[in-house]
């Protein structure tokens, strides 16, 4: 790897497993930055204990780059994050996309501006086979190391198969894989793959699957790999469903990490929350609206916290689904660990 790598205590963070949630995009009604808003966001997720966030990615949404307003979204989370977590390790990941120029010169803005890894979206290069994909993320890793990312096609992503997960893991600039396919044979598939790589137990494995977030991580995945049969595990979760909740996500992952180590009432209470947690999501990300109100449901919970305005999207078209609302309001009443997140919220809304 010829990029700037992790620094020691940021790797091992990463290969030990965080709560990364995916950052949202803080606008005013008349859909300009929300810039106090959008630090605060910042500070929210840094006070709830997650380990990082990730910047410019789908929940932020991609279409920051259309407005001129990724550079400024990006700034503010670094400026945010540098002041918020200062004395622990916390991941900056920066979202990119498109074509090898403009994924390349987003990495260098990145880098620019303080920020850790990259996220390469698999969105933007319609048509691109899988040479292309992988010689973009290696251009890229030559900038910062590269998380990988396996993106539902419902929302602009596209089918991977093993093999190329087994040649990005073979890249010496990939530290992590991202699997958010929403779809089981397909995880399986990203896990198996990266197992095949030589590096496989150097690249840590994220879910992004915001309906088995649970299940994900609970599960082990047996494999076999070039040094015969082995165990991998998510360690972790980079995921816009984490950019809510984010207190519950932290306790969550605590509970998982301890349960691996053989306590069963972790255990039992992390398995309490594997229909939960996927019935909330499914309020949030507009399942039944077909994931059309998937980020401004985002922004519904943050709204009724107090930590945003509106749920205002970039695309004016882009809005709440009929019902969706109600099914938030639904699954904030009947989860505890959902409503156990408000005193946490509403006691630091002055900071």
């Amino acid at each position: 790897m010829t990029g700037t790598p992790l620094a020691p205590p940021l790797a091992a963070l990463l290969r030990r497993g965080t709560v990364i949630p995916a950052h949202p995009l803080a606008l005013h009604a008349d859909r300009t930055l929300d810039e106090d808003r959008q630090r605060a966001l910042t500070r929210y997720y840094a006070a709830a204990g997650a380990g990082g966030v990730a910047v410019g990615v789908h929940t932020t949404q991609f279409a920051v780059r259309d407005h001129g307003l990724l550079r400024d979204v990006l700034r503010l989370a670094a400026e945010e994050a540098e002041h918020a977590a200062p004395d622990r390790p916390f991941l900056r990941i920066a979202g990119v996309c498109g074509p090898v120029g403009q994924a390349v010169r987003e990495a260098r803005m990145a880098r620019e501006l303080g920020y850790h890894a990259v996220l390469v979206s698999p969105a933007g290069l319609p048509g691109a086979d899988l040479d292309a994909l992988l010689d973009r993320s290696a251009a890229v890793g030559e900038i910062l190391p590269v998380v990988g990312f396996y993106l539902q096609e419902a929302v602009g992503g596209r089918y991977l198969p093993r093999s190329y997960w087994r040649r990005l893991a073979d890249q010496e600039s990939t530290v992590a894989v991202k699997a958010a396919p929403f779809d089981r044979y397909r995880t399986l598939e990203l896990v198996q793959g990266t197992a095949d790589s030589d590096r496989g137990e150097e690249v840590a494995l994220y879910t992004g699957n915001d309906d088995a977030i649970v299940a994900d991580l609970l599960t082990p995945y047996h494999v076999t790999g070039p040094r015969g049969p082995a165990v991998r595990y998510f360690v972790g979760g980079l995921l816009g469903h984490w950019a809510v909740w984010t207190r519950s996500a932290v306790r969550l992952l605590a509970d998982v990490h301890v349960a691996r180590d053989g306590d069963p009432a972790a255990r039992a209470r992390a398995e309490a929350r594997l229909a939960g947690d996927t019935d909330a999501n499914a309020a949030v990300y507009d399942v039944r609206g077909g994931f059309a109100g998937c980020i401004a449901g985002v922004h519904e919970v943050l709204r009724r916290q107090g930590l945003m305005t509106g749920t205002w999207c970039l695309d004016p078209a882009e809005g709440l689904s009929p019902g969706q609302a109600e099914e938030i309001a639904r699954v904030h009443t009947v989860y505890p660990w959902l409503r156990e997140e408000d005193a946490f919220v509403s006691g630091r809304l002055p900071r």
